[in-house]
């Protein structure tokens, strides 16, 4: 991340090295271990040997005009303390900083509560049944993100208007309970938000991939990332592990460089499980989402040009009957009344019943034919992938928990017989996967699926001459996307 940043500096300043630059200022935001922060200083302590040939004095005036960083527990910040002065106080015998009259250094933190609105936190959502705690305890109330006028918030901490040339870090990716419940919640996009508002001259983060076609809540987030012109370098792993080895989630993780001076196409490199793609220029406002790999936008252009009707227009939103995964109001054997229920219940697909009058959306979807899509399934960056779990065709008088999406109505169990078997192609699942970023696979997942005549069984072959997909496009769909056994479906 620092080379990009210097590579960058270098070509906006005629050549010149940032880390030879005694006026630049860098900020981490989010400082855990200090890594960015110990780095920075390391390398300014290089480039400023000509300028400052005193090492003490170079030190002191590295860490104290130029290195800034905002602890995001009282424990990171210390380790923080420790990496870059050598200290866990700055003021600490052991210090290699002399001039520091306080503790923390340029390295702060203090702790803070979260500012309720009912049961969340206005800044970060934060849920108040678990961080509602007592004195003592850790809030992660992230000072960065907890205020209303952050440039107000750096004058408090540092003293005096602070203007950072540079902002660096590693966020946190979600709050505990932010989504309802124990459902955590993203609060990455508010550490880029805010760092925005400093309006510094390159900003650089690492956060999970999922923003750039996916995650709750990101639609804003993503057409001002996307459209805003000032990305010039994005990094994207599609395996997380592949980054940062022993940790892993679905999505991946990736870094990018704004740059406030630029305008235009992006140097992307994309990381495709563990095979490294060469950067390439890219537009990344040409869709409503960012496609990662450019061997796909072809076999996306050859299908949208058709300008079909959508299945996304045939699939409903989540919790479609209105009954969380954890409805519990069933009973195993039907009754007067009844509907049959499709459960998920500790990974074992279930079919129970309930009462009709428990249905409180969708109520025009209960007696027809229709196709449940799991509205989960992970792989973890597999590659080829099966992208979607089994889905099952469900006849009249029948519902479902939140664990699956609905596709319906339909006209008979022919036509959601073929409905299901066009969903277990390969151009199907793969045109799924361009949008599919996560685990998740909400509606907006199924907009770059053509819709067909629900009268047959459809195959790859057949599609891919209807959309004409090249031999190359087919070994590459056939690459990303493995085979799904027809037994891996279910029937009502």
């Amino acid at each position: 991340m620092l080379d990009t940043l210097a590579e960058a500096w270098a070509a906006n300043h005629d050549g010149a090295n940032i880390w030879a630059d005694k006026m630049v200022k860098f900020l981490d935001p989010c400082t855990k271990s200090g890594v960015f922060l110990r780095e920075i200083t390391s390398r300014l302590n290089k480039g400023l040997e000509q300028e400052i040939p005193d090492l003490q004095k170079r030190v002191e005036h590295i860490l104290t005009r130029q290195v800034f960083g905002i602890g995001i527990t009282q424990v990171t910040s210390l380790l923080a303390r420790r990496s870059v002065y050598c200290s866990k106080h700055a003021t600490g015998k052991h210090s290699i900083a002399k001039s520091f009259t306080g503790d923390d250094g340029n390295i702060w933190f203090k702790r803070l509560k979260h500012t309720w609105d009912g049961d969340k936190c206005q800044y970060c959502g934060a849920g108040k049944s678990v961080f509602n705690r007592a004195a003592g305890l850790e809030t992660h109330a992230y000072a960065f993100i907890h205020t209303d006028n952050i440039k107000t918030r750096l004058a408090e901490i540092f003293g005096g208007n602070m203007q950072f040339d540079v902002i660096i870090g590693n966020p946190p990716y979600q709050m505990k309970g932010g989504a309802g419940g124990t459902s955590d919640s993203s609060i990455y996009h508010l550490f880029v938000e805010q760092a925005m508002k400093l309006d510094p001259r390159f900003l650089s983060m690492v956060i999970p991939s999922r923003w750039l076609a996916g995650g709750r809540g990101m639609d804003e987030f993503r057409k001002s990332m996307l459209t805003g012109g000032h990305i010039s370098h994005l990094v994207d792993y599609t395996k997380m592990s592949t980054a940062f080895p022993g940790v892993d989630f679905e999505g991946g993780v990736g870094y990018f460089l704004w740059d406030g001076n630029h305008q235009g196409d992006c140097k992307y490199s994309l990381i495709l499980g563990d095979e490294r793609q060469a950067p390439v220029a890219r537009k990344l406002d040409e869709f409503d989402i960012f496609v990662r790999d450019e061997r796909a936008i072809s076999i996306l252009k050859k299908v949208l040009r058709l300008n079909e009707p959508s299945v996304a227009d045939l699939v409903s939103g989540d919790t479609p009957f209105g009954l969380a995964t954890n409805f519990a109001e069933y009973k195993e054997k039907p009754f007067r009344g009844s509907v049959a229920l499709y459960i998920t219940d500790r990974g074992k697909r279930l079919v129970v019943y309930t009462a009709r009058s428990s249905i409180r959306k969708n109520a025009h979807l209960i007696d027809s034919w229709k196709v449940l899509f799991p509205e989960a399934y992970g792989e973890r960056g597999a590659i080829p992938a099966l992208v979607l779990g089994p889905s099952i065709v469900t006849p009249p008088e029948s519902v479902c928990t939140q664990t699956y999406l609905v596709a319906g109505p339909l006209a008979s169990r022919k036509a959601a017989t073929s409905l299901q078997n066009y969903s277990i192609t390969r151009f199907f699942r793969f045109l799924v996967s361009l949008r599919k970023i996560t685990q998740h696979a909400l509606r907006s997942t199924y907009s770059w699926i053509p819709q067909q005549t629900w009268d047959r069984t459809w195959t790859d072959n057949e599609l891919y001459a209807k959309y004409g997909i090249t031999k190359k496009e087919q070994a590459y769909i056939e690459s990303q996307v493995r085979e799904m056994n027809p037994d891996d479906i279910d029937d009502e």
